[in-house]
């Protein structure tokens, strides 16, 4: 769910801004210019790839597992703080049309290649966001849903398609409205899972011993069969339902005081922002 979310929102994003240059350039009578129009698109995408297979690399160099936790736990709470700034900043802008039909023509007249620089990393804005998002999600579930990226992607698409080059009359706002209440809901997730890593990484790094940390409550354990299969609660971070809660709102089974606090001033703080910028 989750990378439906996350993947339809910022290529959604992308769509419109690919959307609306073709038409400036067509409109503009500028054709000798779609060549680095499709080219920023591509170089953008690869480019995009490359920066999330660094920060997977990062990851998974890291020597132990203390080091790895506090790795965890501080990209989830910058990948966080960057949903914010994206949905209660940047959000606002990107469908400013004038906005980007006058970076389009400027760029024109200041280089043959202007166009392509400003696909190019429009495009990877975008890309970049998606590719931390979407590693910050496989941190906390361990799972990556290729059927939810690819439908999110495809739909996105052709919305996008719909609204720039169709000229449907789609209510874009309210799109985003409800993209951006679920992504309140995701962020707060990552700063709560953010905080259980941290812990991981005091406990693992020896400074504090597991039984000094206080929970609110802990689901019941998993039973062990004969087999040597394991059996959860549903409401265990691994059980049918809390799966899904920990994927998408954080869920931890076993939580410590500071994780459930700031899960609910993250909350708090991200639908008061919404609220403000929605009605």
């Amino acid at each position: 769910m989750s990378e439906f979310i996350i993947v339809f929102r910022e290529v959604l994003e992308a769509s419109l801004v690919v959307g609306i240059i073709y038409l400036i350039l067509e409109k503009s009578n500028q054709l000798s210019h779609m060549f680095q129009l499709w080219m920023g698109v591509l170089a953008a995408i690869v480019a995009s790839i490359i920066v999330g297979y660094l920060v997977l690399m990062a990851k998974d160099s890291l020597g132990n597992d203390s080091t790895a936790a506090l790795f965890e736990g501080t990209f989830l709470y910058l990948t966080a703080f960057l949903i914010w700034y994206v949905i209660f900043w940047l959000s606002k802008h990107v469908s400013d049309r004038k906005e980007l039909e006058g970076k389009t023509l400027s760029a024109i007249n200041l280089s043959s290649w202007g166009v392509f620089f400003v696909v190019f990393f429009a495009i990877l804005r975008e890309g970049f966001e998606t590719a931390v998002f979407l590693i910050s999600s496989f941190s906390i579930t361990g799972s990556f849903s290729y059927l939810g990226f690819f439908i999110g992607a495809a739909l996105a698409i052709l919305i996008g398609y719909l609204i720039v080059l169709q000229g449907r009359k789609i209510n874009l706002r309210y799109v985003f409205k409800y993209t951006t209440l679920l992504l309140v809901f995701l962020s707060a997730g990552m700063i709560a899972y953010g905080t259980h890593e941290f812990e991981e990484y005091l406990v693992k790094s020896e400074k504090i011993e597991e039984a000094e940390i206080y929970r609110p409550w802990n689901i019941l354990e998993p039973q062990t069969g004969s087999d040597g299969s394991k059996t959860y609660h549903p409401l265990h971070d691994k059980g049918s339902a809390g799966v899904f809660l920990k994927g998408f709102f954080g869920y931890n089974s076993n939580p410590n005081i500071p994780e459930v606090i700031l899960w609910i001033c993250a909350l708090f703080f991200g639908l008061n922002m919404w609220r403000r910028f929605y009605f």
